[in-house]
C-alpha cells in the first residue's frame, strides 16, 4: 500500500469518524418539533430564526415544519394529538385562542417558563397583545406574529387628487375616495381585504369604543352575546355597501388578491395588516405610504386597534426534555434583540416595549416610519372593555356566517340590518353551543 493511499485512507477514516461524531452529537441534542403556518418569505425568516436559536446553544434542536395555512396547521395538530404524534410547539391564530385554552392539551406558557427557571417580564408586553393571551395573570401562550390593521395608500393618487394624504375620519375619507374616482385618478379607490370583518368591523368597533358583544367582548365569560347589529357597525356596513355599489370599493375577482389590487397601483387605498409590509415593499412601484385607521367624526379620542396574528402554544404529552427545549426557544424568542429582529424582518409588531425601545434607539423607525404606525395605534389611549380585544368561542364559524350574510348585502339580496341581525342570531347560536360544551371552565 503506497504512502499516498495510506494517508488518503487515514484521512477518509478520520473524516468518517468526525462525521459519525458530529452525527452522534446532533442525535444527542433534544429534538423540539414546531409546526407553523409561515410560508414564502415569512417561512424563510422563520427558518433563520430557528437556525439562530440552534446555533446559540448545544442542548436543543428546534425543527420547524410548515403545515400549510393556519386552518390546515390547526387541523393537522388536532389529528396528530389524538394519536400521540403531535409536535411540542404549534403556532395557532388568535381566532383559536379559546379552543386551545380549553382543550386540555396545552401547558400554559407562564407556568412552563416559571418551572424551567426563566424570568420573563410579562408586564413589558404591549397591553392589547398581553391582555389577549393572559388568563388568571398567567400567559397561556407566547405572542409571536402579532399585527393590527392600518390604512395603506397610494401617495401619487392622493397628490393627483389634491390631497396630502388620507383624512383621519371615515366621513372625510369618504369624500376623498369619491374625489379620486370622480377626477379619474383611479377607477378603484379602495380594495376590500379578505379579512375586512377583522379590520373594518371588529377594528372599527374597538377604535371607536363601540360594544361588539356583552360580557366585555367575551373577556367576562362564555355567556357573551353579540350585539354589533345595534351599534354604529350598521352605518359602517351601509357605507361599505354604498362604496361597492358606486364602484369606489372593489372586491377582488377570481385569480386576484386584494393585496395585488393595491400593489399593482390599480386601487388607491387598502386596509390590511401591518404584516403587508413585505408585499408592499417588494411589489409596489409607486410612492406609497400608510397611516392610522380612520375613526368616526365625534369620537372623542380614538382608542387602540385590535390584534391579529398568532401565538406559540406548548402541547402536553411530550418529555420533560422536550418541554425544557421549548421553554429555551420561547425565552430566545421573547428577548428584545430577537423581537426587534423579527419585527424588522417581517413587519409584525414588536410585542414587548423593550423591543420597541431598542428599535427606536437604533433609528429603525426613522428609516421605516410606516413600521411604527401599528405599535403606536395598538398602544393608543387606555383600553376599555370595548377595545381590549375579542375573545369568542368558535369565532371562525361566526366569521364564515358573517361573510355569507354580508355577501348577500353586496349582491342586494338582503338589507344591511337584515344581514347583521341574521349574523348576530346565528353567531349567538354558535356561542351557546360553545358555552354548553365548555360549561364550568
Amino acid at each position: 500500500m503506497g504512502l499516498y493511499f495510506r494517508k488518503t485512507a487515514a484521512a477518509l477514516l478520520a473524516g468518517a469518524m468526525g462525521l459519525t461524531s458530529n452525527a452522534a452529537m446532533a442525535q444527542e441534542k433534544v429534538r423540539v418539533e414546531w409546526w407553523h403556518a409561515m410560508s414564502g418569505r415569512l417561512g424563510e425568516i422563520v427558518d433563520q430564526l430557528i437556525a439562530d436559536f440552534n446555533a446559540s446553544q448545544d442542548e436543543y434542536e428546534v425543527v420547524g415544519i410548515n403545515k400549510g395555512s393556519y386552518a390546515e396547521t390547526f387541523a393537522a395538530m388536532i389529528a396528530a394529538y389524538r394519536v400521540g404524534q403531535h409536535p411540542t410547539l404549534v403556532q395557532a391564530t388568535e381566532r383559536s385562542f379559546l379552543t386551545m385554552l380549553y382543550s386540555g392539551a396545552v401547558v400554559p406558557v407562564g407556568e412552563l417558563m416559571e418551572a424551567q427557571g426563566y424570568e420573563i417580564d410579562w408586564d413589558d408586553f404591549v397591553t392589547p397583545v398581553a391582555d389577549f393571551y393572559i388568563v388568571d395573570e398567567t400567559p397561556a401562550a407566547l405572542p409571536f406574529n402579532s399585527s393590527t390593521a392600518i390604512l395603506w395608500y397610494n401617495a401619487d393618487h392622493f397628490r393627483a387628487a389634491g390631497f396630502d394624504g388620507p383624512a383621519q375620519t371615515w366621513q372625510k375619507l369618504d369624500e376623498q375616495l369619491y374625489a379620486i374616482k370622480e377626477q379619474g385618478v383611479s377607477d378603484c379607490s379602495m380594495a376590500l381585504a379578505g379579512d375586512f370583518i377583522w379590520s373594518m368591523i371588529e377594528g372599527y368597533s374597538a377604535i371607536n369604543d363601540y360594544p361588539y358583544a356583552t360580557s366585555a367582548n367575551g373577556y367576562g365569560g362564555l355567556d357573551t352575546q353579540y350585539i354589533f347589529n345595534t351599534t354604529q357597525v350598521v352605518g359602517q356596513v351601509e357605507r361599505m355597501k354604498k362604496w361597492i355599489d358606486d364602484d369606489v370599493l372593489q372586491i377582488a375577482g377570481q385569480g386576484l388578491s386584494p393585496t395585488q389590487l393595491f400593489t399593482s397601483g390599480d386601487c388607491s387605498t387598502y386596509i390590511a395588516s401591518t404584516a403587508t409590509h413585505a408585499a408592499v415593499e417588494s411589489g409596489a412601484e409607486f410612492d406609497w405610504s400608510a397611516t392610522f385607521m380612520p375613526h368616526e367624526e365625534g369620537t372623542a379620542e380614538p382608542l387602540n386597534s385590535n390584534i391579529g396574528g398568532a401565538a406559540l402554544w406548548v402541547l402536553q404529552g411530550k418529555s420533560d426534555e422536550e418541554q425544557a427545549g421549548a421553554a429555551a426557544f420561547l425565552d430566545f424568542i421573547a428577548k428584545p434583540q430577537t423581537q426587534a429582529w423579527w419585527s424588522g424582518e417581517t413587519g409584525y409588531v414588536p410585542v414587548t416595549n423593550a423591543a420597541y425601545e431598542l428599535m427606536l434607539s437604533e433609528g429603525f423607525f426613522e428609516e421605516h416610519p410606516t413600521r411604527e404606525i401599528a405599535i403606536l395605534q395598538l398602544t393608543r389611549g387606555e383600553p376599555t372593555e370595548n377595545s381590549r380585544g375579542f375573545r369568542f368561542g368558535n369565532s371562525d364559524q361566526t366569521f364564515a356566517v358573517m361573510n355569507e350574510e354580508l355577501q348577500s348585502v353586496w349582491t342586494g339580496q338582503k338589507t344591511v340590518q337584515q344581514a347583521l341581525d341574521a349574523s348576530v342570531e346565528r353567531g349567538n347560536q354558535i356561542l351557546r353551543q360553545y358555552e354548553t360544551l365548555h360549561a364550568g371552565k
